[in-house]
């Protein structure tokens, strides 16, 4: 894929923020910066672009351009901090109910980075078993402004506590197809019963996650959730980037690679992997499973695109025909997308992307 002066100094600077490493931005001409600034809010990876700003050696980036990424850094710093101190004081008014959690993704995986307060945060997702789940609703509803109605297949409520979006999570689940599912069920089951966790001393507050070993296949499957259903953005294949860098020395790879081939997800294990070599900086090495082949490189291409022509969670997207149109209407039209989706979808991954878009299709049938 061509990608103009601009993007290709985006991702220079995504590189240098994500590995601290210098960056020389001479060769790509002039340079935008509200063009980057653009780039780096719709994949919210600010945070890793101003970094990679202190770590420019062959120019003198103005200050009028330097100061709009810092202070958007200061506020990601804020905001970080005070979520925080509500997911420490949340875990404490918990345990002392006696409901038991994890922390899924978020401040957790943020944590492998070198500057965890400028990475872009998002919901607070917690992760509990079947008596945890249900007594943590009913702890934590009354407390919410809003409560969105649960998804019973993957057990998963959404609801706004204060500031903060907060998500509760019965299952790892993704919907794309049953063997992946049945795998993450698997996982879910190390977590819970073979105790294969880690933590974190969040301050004073010790919070535990799944053991890396499990977390790098959830982690990746939910960028694969979120690729096939509506788009993924930069930020969270940087976090599998962190997260497979941090335990590079602890992984076990042979029990990674069987889980990957029991999901049926190594084409899409390899494609991301030769994406963040590529366009990421993330040295080949420390990849498990990485291929070299140029079949890789170019599925990998394609990803991009998409990735840039999506944004983050979809958020380039259309969706306003859901208001302006009767029901049977958009989901007539929301079909027609889907089936564009899955046709890109099967110059990239052709086997999966029928199965998904068989899934999305079935889904369909049963809200109608």
């Amino acid at each position: 894929m061509h990608l103009d002066n601009n993007t290709r100094a985006f991702f220079a600077l995504v590189k240098a923020g994500l590995w601290e490493q210098d960056v020389h931005l001479t060769s790509f001409n002039k340079i935008e910066f509200q063009e980057i600034n653009r780039l780096a809010e719709e994949q919210t990876v600010v945070g890793l672009v101003a970094a990679g700003l202190g770590h420019v050696t062959d120019m003198k980036v103005s200050k009028e351009d330097l100061l709009q990424f810092v202070g958007r850094a200061l506020q990601l710093e804020q905001r970080n901090e005070s979520m925080n101190n509500f997911v420490g004081c949340l875990v404490k008014k918990m345990r002392e109910n006696g409901i038991y959690a994890l922390l899924l993704k978020g401040q957790g995986i943020a944590q492998c980075y070198e500057r965890p307060q400028w990475r872009a945060p998002g919901d607070v997702d917690f992760f509990l078993s079947e008596d945890n789940y249900k007594k943590a609703f009913c702890f934590l509803s009354p407390l919410a402004s809003s409560v969105e109605n649960e998804n019973t297949y993957n057990k998963h409520i959404a609801m706004h506590i204060e500031s903060f979006a907060v998500e509760l999570h019965g299952t790892l689940r993704n919907g794309l197809w049953y063997s992946m599912d049945n795998a993450l069920d698997s996982i879910q089951n190390e977590i819970f019963f073979g105790g294969a966790v880690r933590s974190w001393m969040n301050n004073s507050t010790q919070l535990f996650l799944p053991r890396a070993d499990e977390d790098v296949v959830y982690v990746f499957s939910h960028i694969l959730q979120h690729f096939y259903q509506e788009g993924v953005g930069l930020r969270q294949v940087c976090d599998w980037c962190r997260l497979l860098w941090t335990y590079k020395s602890s992984l076990n790879y042979r029990l990674l690679e069987s889980r990957i081939r029991k999901m049926g997800i190594l084409s899409e294990w390899k494609t991301f992997g030769a994406f963040a070599v590529e366009y990421l900086g993330m040295p080949a090495n420390d990849i498990p499973l990485y291929s070299p082949s140029n079949c890789w490189k170019r599925k990998a291409s394609r990803v991009l695109n998409f990735i840039l022509s999506t944004g983050n969670f979809g958020h380039k997207r259309d969706y306003s025909y859901y208001e302006r149109y009767p029901y049977l209407v958009y989901k007539v039209i929301s079909l027609w997308k889907h089936t564009k989706d899955g046709l890109y979808y099967f110059t990239i991954f052709p086997l999966n992307s029928i199965k998904v878009w068989w899934s999305k299709v079935v889904v369909g049938i049963k809200q109608l």
